[in-house]
């Protein structure tokens, strides 16, 4: 079984910081680092987003305005040098030029200045990406999308400092290059977790979990995935109601502000109650008129369709229950 720093990779608002909770219960085994790589992607030197490009006040307010991807590196390898198995939550698209731009070795990272790896999307080597144990968490555009543009308008945006929604934050299409060049390269596969038969030693097995299912079946995910990267499941990580718990998380979350309010607030994580309400494209696009008007139901709408095939392909991936 690999022991490799597990790397959780995901798209925005995909119930990942909930499921991350879970694992934060266990600090007398694991180390989490919550969205490190945001600091170098939004801030640093070698900043790949546009959201801060022209507002230099912001990224020196940010505290990672001199963060390079070899600090977050670097800090990621403190992080497991204190005896404990370090657990990575981030996005994606946090480790690749948005609109699917050409991607290059990030300069603090290359052997040399013109090193270069043709087919890596992302700015960190290969050989840096075989060193953590991947797994992928997913969540239907239709509801993961919606829930992000919300933090990138009023009232939330003052909270979260993200001004205007940006499409390319949308990260399926980026979660699913990354995906497949890990596919490609044997860094994860060929066998689906769950799979009893046919694994070799040291395979580290393609985990795709479904936030539906996470929401339905929290308690049963969350013990297929401790089984598939090595982690020691117990029953009573899905609940952190005690005040030890909730310090360590609110400290750990509040370079995010306002994206995770109710993971935060959170006791637990339990099935929920009320099932999906059946919808069909027109109420959905009159539900987003009526809390953000029609031109960004129109926003709103061309984001979902264009991701629902990145998600379908990444779902079908998923582990079943």
């Amino acid at each position: 079984m690999s022991d490799k720093p597990v790397f959780l990779v995901t798209h925005p608002r995909a119930c990942s910081t909930a499921f991350e909770r879970v694992f934060m219960t266990r600090r007398d085994i694991l180390q989490c680092a919550h969205e490190p790589f945001g600091d170098s992607f939004y801030y640093g030197p070698e900043r790949l987003s546009e959201r801060y490009a022209n507002d230099e006040a912001a990224r020196e307010d940010s505290g990672f305005s001199k963060t390079t991807y070899r600090d977050v590196l670097n800090r990621l390898e403190r992080d497991g040098s204190e005896g404990k198995r370090v657990f990575i939550k981030d996005m994606a698209y946090y480790l690749m030029p948005p609109n699917n731009e050409p991607a290059a070795i990030a300069p603090s990272l290359r052997k040399s200045e013109d090193y270069i790896e043709k087919g890596n999307p992302t700015v960190i080597p290969l050989a840096t990406l075989k060193k953590f144990h991947w797994t992928f968490l997913i969540r239907h555009p239709r509801r993961g999308i919606p829930s992000y543009f919300r933090c990138c308008v009023p009232p939330l945006d003052e909270v979260t400092g993200f001004k205007h929604f940006m499409p390319n934050e949308a990260g399926y299409e980026e979660l699913r290059r990354l995906f497949d060049y890990l596919r490609e390269q044997k860094t994860i596969g060929p066998s689906m977790a769950g799979e009893v038969n046919g694994k070799n030693d040291g395979e580290i097995t393609i985990t795709v979990i479904d936030a539906d299912d996470l929401l339905d079946h929290p308690q049963a995910v969350a013990k297929a995935f401790c089984e598939e990267t090595g982690i020691e499941f117990k029953p009573d990580m899905l609940t952190w109601d005690d005040d030890e718990n909730q310090q360590y998380v609110s400290e750990a979350f509040a370079k995010w502000n306002g994206f995770h309010n109710d993971a935060i607030h959170s006791k637990s994580l339990t099935a929920r109650t009320k099932a999906h309400k059946t919808v069909t494209e027109e109420s959905e696009n009159e539900e987003w008129r009526q809390k953000y008007g029609n031109e960004a139901q129109k926003v709103i709408r061309a984001c979902v369709d264009e991701n629902i095939s990145h998600y379908d392909y990444l779902a079908s991936f998923a582990l079943k229950f």
